[in-house]
């Protein structure tokens, strides 16, 4: 009888070991799950001082989201000898090198910002470019050869939505809310201009345009906000060829007018929109010193164009892809403020982006781009 009840203790303390052992196993696997999952969460909390960048404009700072779309030569640079400079091939950018947003990422200690329409996985915590070469803020600029305003913050939604998914609401709306934003447009609107409005109602509808776009990025988060006007648009080397080599002062008078326009909009935003802030770049006037004083600036012509044709370099026919293939190429595009009929070089880019982020107040205000980076 002892013997009996001594074995069944003996079971039961062997049952009650399993027991424990299977409860520990059982904690043991939680606790490692558990863990993963917090450095699961743990991945995607952003250091405190990340900051993003987000772009949207047209030609000035599009990286090549026009390769990726059904359009014309015209319209892209995705040949030689565009990119030569910097990236030793073709990107899609309409310089010779880098443009202004690619310097401001560099300054900011953050990667090249991506082109939204590049095909592949993308992560959007550093931020991403919209912009398209030739878009305006008005969808009838170029309408079927590029990606317009509207467009892009079409795409910009997607983004947020897209950014909640991967980190979540509060730290999506917290990355938003502390990104940059940075907006060329207007430029293809006046220079494209087919409409019997008046220059100031057609730079009303440009603008109004504009608000809207940055009142759609305003509801998604976005606070912060960069700018830069418009340049002396007649003196582009493509305009002055076809003026016998004089500015064009009528179109010149429709980007000055949009200039004294743009910072009473930015005004009525700033009243209007609790934490909005803006620096607001004189385009124009950085442009118009190198214009008129080249060699100040390092610059040893700043009348013709790098790589073009006929009179100026003002024949839009760098790289002979759009419907003339003689083309004549500068040695040295560090030497020329334009690099083709229309855009500036790289060394022109990387001064104007220097201005835009640590300018004083008679180049950039209220804020410089390295102020709105650091609130």
């Amino acid at each position: 009888m002892c013997l009996v009840k001594r074995e069944e203790h003996k079971l039961k303390q062997t049952s009650f070991i399993f027991h424990m052992m299977a409860n520990v196993r059982a904690h043991f696997c939680f606790l490692l799950s558990f863990t993963t999952f917090l450095n699961l969460i743990s991945c995607h909390n952003l250091p405190e001082t990340h900051v993003a960048l987000f772009i949207f404009g047209d030609s000035l700072f599009d990286p090549g989201n026009n390769n990726y779309i059904n359009t014309t030569f015209d319209f892209q640079a995705n040949f030689w000898p565009y990119g030569e400079t910097f990236f030793k091939y073709p990107t899609g950018r309409f310089s010779d090198g880098r443009l202004i947003p690619d310097f401001i990422a560099q300054f900011a200690g953050l990667p090249i910002i991506p082109t939204y329409l590049q095909p592949g996985n993308h992560k959007f915590t550093d931020g991403v470019n919209f912009a398209s070469g030739g878009a305006g803020a008005l969808v009838e600029s170029h309408q079927g050869f590029v990606v317009d305003l509207e467009t892009q913050i079409k795409y910009f939604k997607k983004v947020e939505k897209s950014l909640r998914q991967e980190l979540g609401d509060a730290e999506a709306k917290k990355l938003l809310s502390r990104a940059v934003y940075l907006i060329s447009i207007g430029g293809n609107d006046y220079l494209t201009r087919n409409s019997s409005a008046s220059d100031e109602e057609f730079a009303f509808m440009v603008l109004g345009n504009l608000t809207v776009a940055l009142k759609e990025v305003y509801k998604k988060g976005g606070r912060k906000f960069g700018f830069p006007n418009m340049m002396p648009l007649g003196c582009l080397p493509y305009l002055k060829a076809k003026a016998g080599g004089s500015c064009i002062d009528e179109v010149t008078a429709i980007a000055k007018l949009h200039n004294g326009e743009l910072p009473k909009t930015l005004n009525q935003l700033d009243n209007q929109l609790e934490g909005f802030k803006y620096a607001y770049f004189n385009f124009y006037k950085s442009v118009n010193e190198r214009l008129n004083n080249p060699s100040k600036y390092g610059f040893k012509d700043a009348t013709r164009a790098c790589c073009g044709s006929g009179l100026l370099g003002g024949v839009y026919s760098c790289g002979g892809k759009r419907g003339i293939t003689e083309f004549h190429l500068c040695e040295n595009p560090g030497e020329y403020f334009f690099f083709d009929s229309y855009h500036p070089s790289e060394k022109a880019y990387q001064q104007f982006a220097e201005l835009i982020w640590a300018g004083t107040t008679d180049i950039v205000w209220p804020y410089n781009l390295k102020t709105l980076f650091e609130a």
